[in-house]
């Protein structure tokens, strides 16, 4: 079976690949937006990359799944339109933040027309800013969850990111070297990726 992302290439124009941000924490000011930016600056110039607007998306209840909630159906849309999606998640009590968990459980099941899901096949990555564990925990249960939706990995280490005392207090993300490099190793990684689909 063709997947969303086999589709969208095959009617590629030549333009530039469409890379989809999901940021797991809601705050306008986030950290792991903050991180969201500095990989789309590492994508400059390679891909469009937008955020994924999700904050409208309910809990799930199967009573409400058909028709979709518009907020559902528009993020639906927004995944399956992109070439390539990036995951940038915090870590809530060892694990992946229980939102982010609610849109992938959204998003994993079939659309009204019986169309698969839009993550599978899709091509991702995953980073993520948080405590000293460099949310290790986030990144380890929410790699079944990709897998077993069948989504395809870039074939770069997710980077984690340990958040600062200093940081905290100011609320700005400040990336080191390696970090940054990491980033930028992840962004060719993910680009290459979609670029021989």
């Amino acid at each position: 079976m063709e997947s969303h992302n086999e589709a969208r290439i095959a009617e590629h124009d030549g333009s530039l690949p469409t890379v989809l941000m999901i940021v797991g924490s809601l705050r306008k000011q986030s950290f792991n937006r903050q991180l969201a930016q500095f990989a789309a600056h590492a994508l400059a110039g390679r891909a469009n990359v937008s955020v994924l607007d999700w904050r409208d998306v309910p809990v799930f209840n199967q009573d409400e799944e058909f028709p979709n909630p518009e907020s559902v159906s528009a993020a639906r849309a927004a995944v399956a339109g992109a070439d390539a999606l990036w995951i940038v998640t915090p870590e809530y009590n060892h694990g992946m933040p229980g939102p982010l968990k609610n849109l992938l459980d959204w998003l994993s099941r079939p659309a009204e027309d019986g169309s698969p899901s839009p993550l599978f096949g899709k091509t991702m990555t995953m980073s993520g800013t948080g405590g000293a564990n460099c949310v290790r925990d986030s990144f380890a249960t929410l790699l079944p969850v990709l897998e077993f939706m069948q989504m395809r990995f870039a074939p770069a280490t997710f980077t984690g990111v340990a958040l600062s005392r200093e940081m905290f207090v100011s609320n700005t993300l400040e990336l080191d070297d390696a970090a940054k490099t990491a980033i930028e190793h992840q962004a060719d990684a993910l680009i290459g990726m979609v670029a021989t689909r």
